[in-house]
């Protein structure tokens, strides 16, 4: 047990030590979040945007380091020969995934608290009304967007070719799946292709939990199928 948590203490520290992954996941949201509010229109039906922006924000943090950052290492590992001499230890490769998906959502997890803090100091922010449920929807997406990209990573020769692919597959989805633009304000068809994406479950299901609406039982279990087939995919393909 010590040893993983080394190992996950010290890939916070690098990932931390990148100037643009830190930058992106922590400062980018917080400008995108006083951008938005700049405006700050309450959203269709009177919700005050702040108390939807965070929660789809957080999203987007978790889909960054999940989908850009989380692949990119992975696959710059394997360029380097780092995996290769990994092999040579007991390490299998569901620890290392575990390591890498613990230390990476830690960092989404401090660019969610800086969001959190940000919003209830400068604009105002509702503390969440269930906030179990929220707990539980943002692990999930985390899990299930976090398999996703530890796929790619899995996959992807090297680290240049898997940051391509990660926003290739990150930013289509940031803007029709309602994590940049409310969903009450995209179009129907704009919301019908949104809701085949991985991220559209993610931020229903934090939205709804932030707000104290019901969840969605079907949000909930298409993260945990993504988690569970994307996440054995991503084992049986793995490559040192």
């Amino acid at each position: 047990m010590k040893g993983i948590t080394n190992v996950i203490a010290v890939e916070l520290k690098l990932i931390m030590r990148d100037p643009m992954s830190a930058f992106f996941a922590l400062a980018f949201p917080a400008i995108m979040l006083w951008v938005k509010m700049r405006s700050g229109k309450p959203l269709p039906g009177g919700l005050p945007a702040i108390d939807a922006t965070v929660p789809m924000l957080s999203v987007f943090v978790i889909g960054l380091a999940a989908l850009v950052v989380l692949p990119a290492t992975l696959a710059q590992y394997r360029e380097r020969r780092v995996l290769k001499r990994l092999r040579a230890t007991p390490a299998s490769a569901a620890t290392l995934f575990g390591a890498q998906w613990a230390a990476h959502m830690l960092l989404a997890a401090l660019g969610t608290a800086l969001l959190i803090v940000i919003g209830l100091a400068a604009y105002g922010l509702t503390a969440p009304a269930n906030t179990a449920g929220v707990i539980l929807a943002w692990t999930l997406s985390a899990l299930s967007l976090s398999a996703i990209g530890l796929l790619v990573g899995a996959l992807v020769p090297s680290g240049r070719g898997a940051t391509v692919i990660g926003l290739g597959l990150f930013f289509p989805m940031v803007f029709i799946s309602g994590v940049v633009i409310p969903r009450e304000t995209l179009s129907g068809s704009m919301r019908a292709i949104g809701d085949l994406t991985p991220m559209a479950p993610a931020v229903e299901a934090v939205r709804d939990g932030w707000a104290g609406t019901a969840m969605s039982p079907v949000a909930l279990v298409v993260m945990f199928a993504i988690f569970i087939a994307a996440g054995g995919v991503a084992v049986r393909a793995f490559r040192w």
